[in-house]
């Protein structure tokens, strides 16, 4: 049974220069006929993939907090008259960008349940947030986030990136430093990926994107784990940092491998036992919604072995890694026997450990995750 949702916003008033997820500019989109579309793509999935409650509700983007306040009071309304879930239960998540969330918005979010925020920090340092395309300055990460606690969020995290243009160890420990004193209860770092068709792709390709060596990279990642761990915030996956009880729920279920629901632009789901992408550019989005037909791009039915693997190098991002009793139980099939080769040659790397009745990354195996995850795939020969 379906228990999360994932829905996406594409626009934005400014690009970020790293940014690869689908999104246009704000200005002179159809913004109101694309909320309406939204909110039948919603009737339409839970018609076709029926359940009978939602745990989790993400809305992502693009920047859902760059409608103005009557199209997020529709919004909202749209999600809680068509999603079957319990705001005093669910996790509701909405990402935010600082610095363009005012307190008329705070409070329409606040008063329609959503208890979760995410924000966009990525640096405290200014020069580097103009750097790399972002608006925000970090004054305003301070504001924003003591705006929010006022209104009464207590659930917020926000996202850093290491590995950016230029920066040194002295300023992603800057950052970290800022970041932690807030005393937030949820905190996520990932390492900057030049991703094709962004600003940043198009300068490495012509030589002028200065990154930081692969080496100083891995010492900030080091250096972000020490910290979070100083700081009583416990490692619950790759990436993510959290007091307990604030893990993110709705993360999880990527991580542990489950159906969820994709609604809008560009969003991805996995329900029916299918992978499915919606068409990404607005009007391609909307226009089979007008007549009724889910604006469904591509689908892609999971095979058993695909299935397997993605148990494997998603399980496998989360700390407490991949149970071996839950894999027998939905693949009815010992881990061992279909990874067994894997498992054996990632172990005897030190990259993985096995104890516990959980297959886990072990230290050294977070720094090389991607290519522990690459050795689970294209090795299974069972269907």
């Amino acid at each position: 049974m379906i228990k999360s949702a994932y829905l996406h916003i594409p626009f934005c008033e400014h690009i970020c220069h790293y940014c690869d997820f689908n999104k246009v500019f704000l200005q002179g989109q159809p913004v109101d006929e694309y909320l309406r579309m939204m909110k039948r793509e919603m009737e339409m999935q839970l018609a076709k993939y029926p359940t009978t409650g939602l745990d989790t509700v993400f809305v992502g983007g693009g920047t859902p907090t760059s409608l103005d306040e009557k199209q997020l009071t529709f919004l909202c309304e749209a999600i809680n008259e068509t999603l079957p879930f319990d705001t005093k239960k669910a996790e509701y998540t909405f990402e935010a960008n600082p610095g363009d969330l005012s307190k008329e918005k705070l409070e329409i979010l606040f008063h329609s349940g959503v208890n979760r925020l995410s924000f966009g920090v990525q640096s405290f340092n200014d020069e580097l947030l103009k750097r790399i395309g972002r608006t925000h300055r970090a004054s305003e990460v301070y504001e924003t986030i003591h705006l929010a606690q006022e209104v009464g969020f207590t659930n917020i995290s926000i996202d850093l990136i290491y590995g950016l243009p230029g920066q040194t160890m002295e300023d992603f420990k800057d950052t970290l430093d800022k970041a932690l004193a807030l005393q937030l209860p949820h905190y996520s770092s990932y390492s900057l990926i030049v991703e094709p068709k962004t600003v940043f792709y198009n300068q490495m390709r012509r030589g002028k994107l200065n990154l930081p060596p692969q080496e100083l990279e891995a010492s900030m990642y080091e250096r972000l784990m020490e910290e979070m761990e100083k700081h009583g915030l416990h490692q619950y996956e790759i990436s993510n940092f959290a007091r307990p009880g604030f893990e993110s729920r709705h993360n999880l279920t990527y991580w542990d491998n489950v159906e969820y629901y994709g609604i809008g632009a560009g969003a991805h789901g996995y329900t029916g036992g299918k992978r499915v992408a919606n068409h990404g550019p607005v009007k391609k989005y909307i226009t089979p919604l007008t007549v009724n037909e889910l604006p469904v791009l591509e689908e892609h039915p999971v095979p058993l072995h695909e299935k397997m693997e993605e148990e494997m190098f998603l399980g496998l991002r989360k700390t407490e890694g991949v149970s071996l009793e839950n894999f027998k139980n939905k693949f009815s099939v010992e881990m061992t026997e279909i990874f067994g080769k894997s498992l054996e040659e990632e172990s005897a790397k030190g990259l993985l450990t096995i104890e516990g009745g959980f297959v886990r990354l072990t230290e050294q195996g977070k720094l090389l995750g991607n290519e522990v995850f690459q050795s689970f795939l294209g090795v299974v020969d069972y269907e």
